[in-house]
């Protein structure tokens, strides 16, 4: 698999100041041309560097926030105040801060038992994505794990052979064992797909996923390849270290 784009910055630090910069130009574009803009938010510690970047006073003024709708690629099976929810993180970090409306902030419901909690998020994204076939994510945010994992995608998991739902209540080996993720399709369906990848410990899987043969049951950020819109990845230094780039260059 070859990347459509990917980019290498300096550090973890370029990294965000970059993902900031990428998502407030295509808001900015989106919402010139249309009356909202959809996000698809991810949970990781690249990201939230990224969300504290989204609530400098600075920032405010740049989109018009209040017709931005956040959505979720992932969400592991907690209630929303508690410390690994996806939802707190982004909360804690820039939503407090942020002129969203509480009705565009569209969580997962972790608090509820897993089949449910997917089966309502399914609900809710086919509700406000009506009538399309797959929900049209403006920008989905996406991280990778030294497994090769994305959103809640598994290595080896049911979700990776998922062609109908939208949602999909997953068992994993983590510390929270269940989780609730966008389905292949539903991800790759997006007008724009960003992973954000850093860190050494993330180098040998990085180069496997973007050199390496075509494995997404045991690499599943190889089955992100958006159908019709952009895949880019935003990578710094050490995570970037095993890659080889043609026209890619440090800024």
């Amino acid at each position: 698999m070859e990347p459509r784009d990917v980019r290498l910055y300096p550090d973890a630090e370029a990294v965000a100041e970059a993902a900031a910069d990428y998502l407030i130009a295509l808001a900015s574009d989106a919402l010139a041309h249309r009356d909202r803009f959809c996000l698809a938010l991810s949970g990781g510690s690249t990201p939230k560097a990224l969300y504290a970047r989204l609530a400098r006073p600075e920032e405010a003024g740049r989109v018009d926030w209040s017709r931005v709708h956040l959505f979720w690629g992932d969400e592991r099976c907690v209630p929303p105040d508690h410390p690994e929810s996806n939802y707190r993180m982004a909360w804690d970090v820039w939503l407090r801060h942020a002129a969203i409306p509480a009705e565009n902030i569209h969580r997962v419901q972790g608090e509820l038992p897993p089949p449910d909690a997917a089966a309502d998020y399914e609900r809710e994204l086919r509700a406000f994505f009506v009538p399309e076939s797959l929900p049209r994510f403006d920008l989905v945010i996406l991280g990778m794990g030294e497994d090769g994992h994305t959103a809640s995608l598994f290595p080896e998991s049911p979700a990776l052979h998922e062609h109908h739902q939208w949602v999909m209540a997953v068992e994993t080996r983590q510390s929270v064992p269940w989780r609730v993720t966008l389905t292949p399709p539903a991800i790759n369906a997006a007008a724009h797909v960003l992973f954000l990848v850093t860190g050494a410990a993330k180098a040998e899987r990085l180069q496997e996923v973007l050199h390496g043969p075509h494995e997404p049951e045991r690499l599943p950020a190889q089955i992100i390849q958006p159908t019709s819109g952009s895949l880019t990845w935003m990578v710094d230094a050490a995570a970037g270290s095993l890659l080889y780039f043609t026209s890619d260059t440090l800024p």
